[in-house]
């Protein structure tokens, strides 16, 4: 019967004989598994990341933007058509089951000033459902409310991007800013959202009723009430699909568009486009784990490259265990046990540097890190199994010798 503890300490001193040649082999190993580690890590702050930035966009979102013009057989891109108006929004709230709300945008970009100080930012005309879609919520004052919108009140809602540049640390709630020279009152200051996951500051805004921006800020010269875009939010994600056909067929109805005819509008669903860009996150994060663990099956290679060179110089140590008993599985534990020491010992030393370095990542360079217990078994379990799998054959060679040839060995 295999005596377990005696294999381990007979690996243990023969790895202690030579401890430069060991620490050396165990170094690829150390590597990899720091790789594995950090890569991983920078992989799953990515993905959570994401996942934030997706949270503050909404959810079950559709976006219905206007279709392209064509001029002179030249097409524009999508946007670039007046087409979608208020009364389109509040005919899709009204008739469209699987919508739970509905919110349309008229968007362009002034100065606003506050005293001696100004600033250059984007400023949205709509309507109080747009908070109540976007999950928006308020760290002072309110919303601006529908009978706002009737009444062209000029008031507004300011991001925290423009609280900072305008005001600093004073309360704005009160206070009177001027856009396009427009005085508006700031009645609202909403909470910080932070970026878009195409980079874009959600916080640089400044949101106005939609009757405002048509009639004083942006003046639409197309159609009456036009915008430039409608936000939906849907009752369910199950509903999501429901909803998109139901906007798509309300929409060619109102503006008498045939079955064969291209539409003049755009529905996107904006949960599709984020799932995309996380699935694309996902990939990139396995990427990175797999050519990190590509370091390892180095280090692997390296410890069977080292095993046998350690079998050739006791050649002649196997022959004599081999003569006074040793069995052929004896020989074959021993030099396993060494394989695996030197891997785990390295893992062990590899977790350690890639929590350090995956924390250094994240001070340094600003990037967020997550470090899963998952990665760091997955990690430390392959350095096991890398080990086993390229100690296996030095171990196979060793316990294959002819005892007499071996004790005869120089």
């Amino acid at each position: 019967m295999v005596n377990l503890g005696s294999t381990i300490k007979i690996a243990v001193r023969s790895l202690r004989a030579n401890k430069v040649r060991s620490a050396l082999t165990t170094l690829g190993i150390i590597i990899g598994v720091a790789a594995v580690i950090a890569m991983l890590a920078v992989g799953s702050g990515a993905s959570l990341q994401l996942s934030n930035q997706i949270a503050t966009m909404g959810s079950n979102i559709l976006i219905v933007l206007p279709g392209a013009t064509t001029v002179g057989g030249i097409r524009a891109g999508t946007g670039t058509q007046s087409s979608l108006t208020v009364d389109d929004a509040e005919a899709i709230k009204r008739e469209c089951s699987a919508v739970l709300d509905v919110a349309p945008f008229l968007t362009g970009s002034a100065q606003v000033v506050y005293g001696n100080q100004n600033w250059s930012t984007a400023v949205v005309g709509t309507t109080p459902s747009m908070f109540f879609i976007r999950d928006w919520n308020f760290t002072a004052g309110r919303s601006f409310t529908e009978q706002d919108v009737k009444n062209m009140a000029k008031v507004c809602v300011l991001g925290q991007t423009v609280v900072e540049n305008l005001f600093g640390k004073t309360d704005p709630v009160g206070k009177i800013v001027r856009i396009k020279s427009v005085p508006f009152t700031v009645i609202g200051v909403l909470e910080k959202k932070g970026q878009t996951p195409t980079g874009q500051d959600q916080d640089d805004t400044v949101f106005v009723p939609v009757t405002v921006a048509q009639k004083m800020l942006f003046g639409t010269t197309g159609i009456p009430g036009m915008v430039k875009m409608i936000m939906i939010k849907a009752k369910s994600a199950d509903d999501l699909p429901i909803a998109e056909q139901q906007v798509n067929d309300l929409l060619r109805q109102r503006h008498r568009i045939g079955p064969k005819q291209d539409p003049d509008f755009t529905v996107r669903n904006l949960t599709k486009i984020l799932e995309t860009a996380r699935e694309s996150v996902r990939v990139m994060s396995l990427l990175l784990g797999v050519i990190a663990s590509i370091s390892l099956v180095v280090g692997g290679i390296g410890i069977m490259n080292i095993m046998l060179v350690s079998v050739t110089e006791r050649t002649r140590e196997i022959g004599i265990r081999m003569a006074v008993g040793a069995k052929t599985w004896d020989i074959r534990l021993q030099f396993l046990m060494e394989s695996l020491i030197l891997s785990l010992v390295g893992g062990a030393l590899g977790i350690i540097l890639g929590i350090i370095v995956s924390k250094a990542i994240s001070t340094m360079a600003g990037w967020p890190t997550v470090i899963s217990p998952f990665g760091i078994l997955l990690a430390f379990g392959f350095s096991g199994f890398v080990g086993i799998f390229f100690g296996f054959y030095p171990a196979y060679k060793a316990s294959m010798l002819n005892p007499i040839e071996a004790l005869r060995y120089e």
